[in-house]
């Protein structure tokens, strides 16, 4: 009785042809034999396939030959007991086919049994997965004993099973997943024009590599979903593991190559026009001061921009040297790398430069204006308020700083001055309170948006915020403060509102007297062009006048201390040479004191006096109703077009 099943299978098909391929990478596997790996191995993989394939379709036609139609429809050999056709067909006894079978099967494992332990080897001696590399020696004669008797225990661990139907299912897993990825990786070095893929074998192209990559996966998926599903996640967890490992080798990584090409497409897609009002937030660029030891000076800084950004957008890291390029060119790598450390435990996702410039103020400049590359550049400058600035009498403490707020101002960047930030909270704190915003020049919603980006952040999630606006007497309150609800409200901003009424009241005695003060300083140091002793001493006698000598003492030694040396304290070789110095310094002390006769008479100028009015009072309105807020944030308007006078702005 024939027994014939006339339907079939794709999978039964693949099971029959798919051992006649699983060779194909055995040339590769012993690559390191060979004397010309490269002429080799295509010669070799191209002629192996033709043979397989010749004797494979050859047997089918054979087969067809000698076999009746309706015996061959009986796949799992029901007709013959479980016996096999070609075992009919062998001469001189069917016992060939058993013998050949077994030869066969046996010089199959061998080929795996010698190619998997030097694949395995060169892997470990790659240094690709860290904890295979007690795998990577060798013995005395070259022959990788421990990844042997590695590959030795895994074919056992198969042989236990027994199973046939259980094991085949993921050997077909892993040999496509090693095709699908061969594939794979000459496709990414084809379109990406590697210079180092040269490949010597002219009939490719890329098209083939996707071909096969795509046949690839829908084999495994064809033959066992879920199997195919493991064998992927398993291989990106040994590629996340890899990477995590920070492995490098001299051929490179594809995956990286394709990060770059596609860098390069975003960044010229953001070229195209800016972006939408809906989609804006602040990219940063933090001017961090170094100290001594190349340090930042101000760490908080860097934690205020993490907290802001919670891992999102942009944040570029800048700090500059003064000096000459080639002598510190060193100093430079390691201040980087400071900065790159402390980026690293603030969790601040961006970049680090260090500029070294012979001037502080252009460097800064320039890097405000060339930072980042394409669109992909700040909107947001971050800066640190000068402390000190009093107590030194280096002008560039302050000049620096204005010229640095011009300079973003001209940018049309957003600028974000930190004060107090040594007492800022670290990413662990979690605050509880207000976070206070003095809306008193209409920006648009910036200042707004800053404090509800700080409280998407842990540290200050749990604080409420309190906007407060100042009025003039002839304003309405209480329109004000409605429109302002409804300003929040479509912003989508939980907030509470009060409006804050600026009384103008009398001009006290201190506000007249600071503005005296100023004018007087900006009017010596712009008008008589004196030296740097008789400036200090004319200052000296202007902070005698407007304060008592008890509380001055300290401000004097201090002036005295910094004084060039006068004619008195320098050598002279002569009795005519004393008179001459003695007459030159009772010369400058009469200059001096006319000069000062003539400051005394100076009378501020009213508009001066009325605003620093109402800074003084706006300064008091604001520490009366946010002494207790644990952040305060107010913007102020930019600093003037001209540079005359550009110290008041400080001052």
């Amino acid at each position: 009785m024939v027994v014939a099943t006339m339907t079939t299978s794709f999978m039964v098909l693949v099971g029959i042809f798919f051992p006649s391929v699983t060779g194909i990478m055995a040339g590769s596997n012993r690559s390191g034999d060979l004397a010309d790996a490269s002429k080799s191995i295509p010669v070799g993989t191209i002629a192996a396939i033709l043979t397989t394939s010749f004797v494979y379709l050859t047997s089918v036609i054979l087969f067809g030959g000698a076999v009746d139609r309706r015996l061959l429809l009986d796949k799992y050999g029901a007709s013959l007991d479980g016996g096999l056709i070609v075992a009919q067909l062998c001469w001189p006894h069917p016992m060939v086919i058993v013998v050949g079978s077994f030869l066969s099967t046996l010089g199959a494992g061998l080929q795996s049994l010698t190619g998997a332990p030097r694949l395995l080897q060169a892997i470990a001696q790659d240094g690709i997965i860290p904890f295979l590399a007690p795998f990577g020696v060798s013995t005395a004669r070259g022959e990788p004993a421990r990844a042997l008797l590695l590959t030795v225990c895994i074919s056992e661990l198969g042989i236990l099973i027994a199973s046939l139907d259980y094991i085949a299912p993921i050997l077909t897993m892993f040999f496509l997943m090693c095709y699908g990825f061969v594939n794979l990786a000459c496709a990414l070095q084809t379109l990406l024009h590697t210079p180092n893929w040269r490949p010597r074998f002219r009939f490719y192209h890329w098209s083939l590599s996707f071909l096969g990559l795509s046949l690839c996966i829908a084999v495994m998926f064809m033959s066992s979903w879920y199997y195919a599903i493991v064998a992927m996640a398993l291989a990106v967890i040994i590629y996340k593991y890899i990477e995590y490992r920070g492995a490098e080798k001299e051929w490179g990584d594809g995956i990286r190559g394709l990060a770059l090409s596609a860098a390069r497409y975003s960044l010229l897609r953001l070229e195209e026009g800016p972006p939408h009002t809906k989609n804006w937030r602040p990219q940063i660029l933090i001017l961090c001061k170094l100290n001594d030891e190349l340090h930042p000076k101000h760490r908080g800084m860097i934690t205020f921009a993490s907290q802001l950004k919670a891992g999102k957008g942009l944040t570029l890291i800048a700090s500059v040297l003064e000096g000459e390029h080639h002598k510190m060119i060193g100093e430079a790598q390691a201040a980087k790398q400071s900065l790159m450390k402390i980026a690293k435990e603030e969790k601040v996702k961006g970049f680090v430069d260090v500029v070294i410039a012979g001037h502080v103020t252009d460097a800064i400049k320039y890097i405000v204006q060339s930072a980042g590359l394409g669109g992909l550049r700040h909107n947001t400058v971050i800066l640190g308020w000068p402390y000190g600035w009093r107590q030194s009498t280096d002008a560039r403490n302050f000049s620096v700083f204005i010229d640095t707020i011009r300079a973003v101002s001209t940018n049309q960047d957003a600028l974000l001055v930190l004060k107090g930030i040594d007492k800022y909270p670290c990413g662990s704190d979690k605050v509880n309170g207000n976070i206070d915003i003095w809306w008193i020049v209409h920006d648009g919603g910036l200042l707004m948006l800053l404090p509800f980006l700080l409280k998407q952040h842990k540290v200050w999630k749990n604080c409420k915020m309190r906007i407060f606006t100042v009025a003039q007497m002839e304003d309405n309150s209480i329109q004000m403060k409605k429109d302002l609800k409804t300003f929040l409200y479509h912003l989508r901003i939980d907030a509470e509102v009060e409006v804050v009424e600026m009384v103008d009241g009398d001009i006290s005695a201190y506000t007249y007297e600071r503005t005296l003060m100023m004018e007087q300083r900006n009017e010596m140091l712009k008008e008589m062009r004196l030296t740097r002793t008789e400036s200090q001493r004319l200052v000296q006698n202007i902070v005698d006048h407007h304060h008592e000598i008890g509380s001055t003492t300290h401000i004097r030694k201090r002036l005295d201390t910094v004084q060039e040396d006068t004619p008195e304290d320098r050598p002279v070789a002569n009795n005519v040479d004393k008179k001459k110095s003695s007459r030159k310094n009772d010369k400058n002390k009469s200059d001096s004191t006319e000069s000062f006769s003539n400051l005394l008479k100076i009378k501020p100028d009213v508009m001066n006096v009325r605003r620093m009015h109402t800074a003084v009072k706006l300064n008091e309105v604001i520490v009366n109703k946010s002494h207790d807020a644990q952040l305060v944030i107010l913007n102020l308007p930019g600093p003037p077009k001209h540079t005359a006078g550009e110290q008041n702005c400080i001052l």
